[in-house]
């Protein structure tokens, strides 16, 4: 008789032992399946602000379903660090290539930065800031006209005492990145200095069609600010 429940309370164990491990396989096997119709995406560990420099620890993977993932979508924390923030980033959410962008104000693959010579500068809106997009006019006793098709980012505008012209309470880079245009207009009219140097980015073609022009002092250039500064940022 004892030995009889013995072996039933065996039994018993062995089938409650071996119904875990079938449920332990198929968890296991469920977990597999979520994984594979997952992709991992980068997203902030808490809210961060536009203009804001990305570090790695700022970061951090989540799990998304493959449906939801969309292109543009960041996979790598190492393609985010060190880039800078052109909006906000909430807490969790995905982050996208086209929200980021690394040393914008550099000059991109196959640009450099080149110093515009005052002498072949008429006129330069006294609003122009560094990160703003600007279009390039020639004037000459020929008539005036459109010297470069695309808008040029300038790189920096700066005083003749080498000091960058904005409002230091509230740059006027900052304000853009936050889409604030209030503030924006409020530090161009507010920001002190004469412009003196202003700089480009620009290709080495654009730069040697703006030498060719203006070489001979009869044509100037005309640097207007583009209303597509704000939105483009």
């Amino acid at each position: 008789m004892i030995d009889r429940k013995r072996n039933l309370w065996i039994a018993l164990s062995a089938a409650l032992i071996a119904g875990l491990l079938v449920y332990g396989v198929y968890v296991l096997q469920l977990k597999q399946i979520e994984w594979q119709q997952t992709v991992p995406v980068v997203v902030p560990r808490d809210f961060i602000p536009a203009g804001a420099m990305l570090s790695a620890d700022m970061l951090e993977y989540r799990m998304i379903l493959k449906g939801a993932f969309e292109p543009g979508m960041v996979t790598d924390v190492h393609q985010v660090a060190g880039t800078e923030t052109y909006v906000p980033l909430g807490t969790g959410e995905p982050i996208l290539d086209w929200k980021i962008d690394r040393l914008r104000l550099m000059p991109k693959q196959g640009q450099s930065t080149f110093q515009i010579p005052k002498a072949y500068i008429l006129s330069v809106s006294s609003g122009v800031r560094a990160g703003d997009r600007v279009r390039i006019y020639v004037s000459s006793p020929e008539g005036s006209r459109r010297l470069i098709p695309g808008d040029v980012v300038v790189a920096s505008v700066k005083t003749a005492n080498n000091l960058e012209i904005d409002n230091p309470k509230s740059p006027n880079l900052t304000s853009a990145l936050q889409g604030d245009r209030e503030k924006m207009y409020s530090s161009r009219r507010e920001a002190n200095g004469t412009i003196d140097q202003l700089n480009l980015n620009l290709s080495e073609e654009e730069w040697l069609l703006i030498d060719s022009a203006c070489s001979g002092d009869k044509a100037k250039l005309i640097i207007a600010l583009t209303p597509l500064s704000v939105p483009d940022i």
